[in-house]
């Protein structure tokens, strides 16, 4: 089944444009010339057939009024189960550890944490620590007598450990094991490597391959299960999500598109044109049509909207 990370741009915005212009009954000579576009070329096929998924499952969410909404929201199995019906027609895969599978999002249904599209949580532990799931992020957590464990499903976790000096506090994810020393920070787990952001204290961290590394206050890493890449100094923007801001500092614009999308449904996406553009500022996660304002008044871009679910930022 295609999804929008392997059509082109071009093919999104035309079969959006026919869609829009195929729903007003005085088009209905248009019918031939939309055949004649979908018969051109397979990508328009299946363009189309995005769009068509896009819409008709996004258009009763958002019909829906703000209390029915809220109410939705309040459930994480419904968030999620809705989340893996709409998914074959949202656009997750615009980055690249911002990919969430459909397997992963299965297992987050039996998760003791999970959030769906445009979702956060935050949870006191039994233990006293505090963590705030980002949106589309599912996470286990297995207190015992001996340890304090948490496991990272997928997405990304902000931790503020409390203090047990006689069980020690671990995260685990598929590519390796994180051991807190007395610390803040964040985990984000991709499909291909996970990120760890230290801001307080310390980290060690160790692959399933057994390479070890400690991570002080101020410093990231990524990983994977054989191996490190070069330590580097940590991002704000990986704590400031937790506040329902997203700050961009040099960031290319596709890439904050990017994250801008976990956190509203439908389809958000953006022209190559216009994807490499660096952007610098904070913007509300919560209110992702006012981000989009504050682009448009500070970069070349337009944002184009032919339905309330089909959201485009292009050249101006």
């Amino acid at each position: 089944m295609n999804t929008s990370g392997t059509l082109s741009h071009a093919s999104l915005e035309q079969a959006a444009h026919w869609y829009v212009r195929l729903q007003d009954p005085a088009e209905n000579q248009e019918h031939q010339r939309w055949q004649a576009w979908v018969a051109q070329n397979p990508e328009h096929l299946a363009a189309w057939q995005y769009v068509e998924r896009v819409s008709q499952r996004f258009a009763p969410l958002m019909e829906q009024p703000q209390g029915a909404s809220r109410a939705l929201r309040s459930s994480r199995r419904q968030a999620l189960k809705t989340l893996l019906v709409l998914c074959a027609g949202s656009t997750l895969a615009w980055g690249t550890w911002r990919t969430t599978a459909l397997p992963r999002l299965v297992g987050g249904w039996r998760a003791d944490y999970a959030t769906g599209s445009g979702e956060t949580l935050d949870a006191l532990l039994a233990d006293g620590s505090h963590v705030w799931l980002n949106a589309l992020s599912a996470l286990d957590v297995r207190f015992d007598g001996l340890q304090r464990l948490l496991q990272l499903r997928f997405g990304e976790v902000l931790i503020d450990t409390a203090k047990d000096a006689s069980r020690p506090f671990l995260v685990d994810t598929e590519h390796g094991r994180m051991q807190a020393l007395g610390t803040r920070f964040s985990v984000l787990h991709g499909e291909h490597h996970t990120q760890l952001n230290v801001f307080e204290g310390r980290v060690r961290v160790t692959t399933h391959d057994a390479q070890v590394r400690t991570l002080e206050a101020g410093q990231q890493v990524s990983f994977t299960r054989d191996g490190f890449a070069p330590t580097a100094p940590a991002s704000p923007a990986r704590e400031a999500w937790s506040r329902g801001v997203l700050l961009a500092d040099n960031l290319p614009l596709g890439q904050l598109i990017a994250e801008l999308n976990r956190y509203r449904p439908g389809h958000l996406g953006c022209d190559p044109a216009v994807a490499q553009l660096p952007v610098m500022g904070s913007f509300p996660l919560i209110d992702s049509d006012h981000a989009l304002h504050l682009l448009q008044a500070a970069l070349p871009i337009r944002v184009d909207r032919p339905m309330p679910w089909w959201v485009t930022v292009g050249p101006k």
